[in-house]
């Protein structure tokens, strides 16, 4: 179904203190549970995404439209104007990390006074900041890894972009997370086996309640998810104390004032959700560069006026923000694989929005 100019900035509003056996979303228009216990997950499951279940939703019904997500009532907004409402500029917690924090049952961050989230959101704001620098020759040199490898293959030959990428985005981010170890292949092997075993939990044994109906499963997920943690313990042993050349994010929570599990929990968050989210925009990226020379050349010639020859600085990285090819760039990736970012307003509502469904696209003329 064409989408012309829609934008679903699809808010969803998890209300927490509405009780359980409220089956009516006051005068909001919308559907009622398809099932008591999933609400409208099956609906959300024939749609092929949530994303698309909401674009559906507000085409029936409007800006605003309700529907259950298991036995929590959710309000959908489809209205810029309607976010503005409800977005809270002062959040210190990322309620995205709050919901993978919960499902893997951490407890780190969850619950704490204001002064201890503004702490924490500052420490891992600079820990980004720090590390990108001071890691940009480790990207390159695995972009460049991956460029020589394709530059192998016949022209007529498929590559499995989004394996390659998903391959890319762990190397990555494991370096760049956890340090020096993860230049072994070896470990970067057993990094994406026991990720893809618990980010397919994730992504539905949790939802639908059928991890806790199988044995065999939940052994191999809570197997995964306790080598992953043997790993990061050992990378924080490894650490800690000590000075090195390369910065990397679990030095930053190590300079902080937090415990060793927080900096484990933390650090797993990271690694998880940066692997997925990087290797799903950057299979984007570049699928659609490879749809517009233009583009590339555009890009290029921008991305050369910026960083030049010498060494990446945080100033530089700032600088990609105002180049327009660039950012355009960004935001056509986005809504092709649209990450979630969420709030918490002052009633302790959950804000779940969308990046828009079109916007601006350096691809199209």
């Amino acid at each position: 179904m064409p989408l012309v100019n829609l934008f679903i900035y699809s808010i969803t509003l998890l209300a927490t203190s509405i009780a359980e056996s409220s089956r009516q979303a006051s005068g909001i228009p919308g559907i009622t549970p398809t099932d008591e216990k999933d609400g409208n997950l099956p609906d959300i499951i024939t749609s092929g995404s949530l994303h698309e279940f909401q674009v559906n939703l507000h085409e029936k019904y409007g800006p605003i439209v309700s529907f259950w997500f298991g036995q929590r009532l959710v309000i959908s907004l489809g209205s810029a104007d309607l976010l503005k409402q409800h977005i809270n500029p002062n959040r210190t917690t990322d309620p995205f990390e709050t919901m993978l924090k919960s499902l893997l049952q951490y407890q780190s961050g969850l619950g704490g006074d204001m002064a201890e989230s503004c702490l924490r959101k500052k420490l891992y704001e600079n820990g980004v900041t720090k590390l990108l620098p001071s890691n940009f020759p480790v990207i390159q040199k695995l972009s460049e890894e991956l460029l020589s490898k394709w530059l192998t293959f016949p022209e007529s030959q498929h590559v499995p972009l989004s394996q390659h990428m998903l391959g890319f985005a762990m190397k990555a981010v494991t370096q760049t997370a956890m340090g020096s170890r993860f230049e072994d292949d070896q470990e970067v092997i057993r990094f994406r086996r026991n990720h893809d075993v618990i980010w397919a939990e994730i992504g539905k044994g949790f939802l639908d309640g059928s991890l806790d109906k199988s044995v065999t499963r939940k052994k191999q997920y809570e197997d995964a998810l306790m080598e992953m943690e043997l790993v990061l313990k050992k990378v924080i042993k490894e650490r800690q104390g000590r000075s090195f050349n390369r910065h990397i994010f679990i030095d930053s929570l190590l300079q902080g004032n937090l415990s060793d599990k927080q900096i484990l929990e933390d650090t797993m968050i990271f690694s998880l959700a940066g692997s997925i989210i990087t290797a799903k925009l950057c299979t984007w990226a570049v699928y659609l560069l490879t749809t517009s020379k233009e583009v590339q050349q555009k890009l290029y010639k921008e991305l050369d006026q910026v960083l030049g020859k010498s060494p990446v600085t945080h100033l530089k990285i700032e600088q990609l923000r105002s180049v327009s090819v660039f950012t355009l760039i960004f935001f056509s990736v986005s809504k092709c694989h649209i990450p979630g970012l969420l709030t918490r307003n002052e009633r302790r509502i959950l804000v779940f929005f969308l990046l828009p469904y079109q916007f601006l696209n350096p691809f199209q003329n």
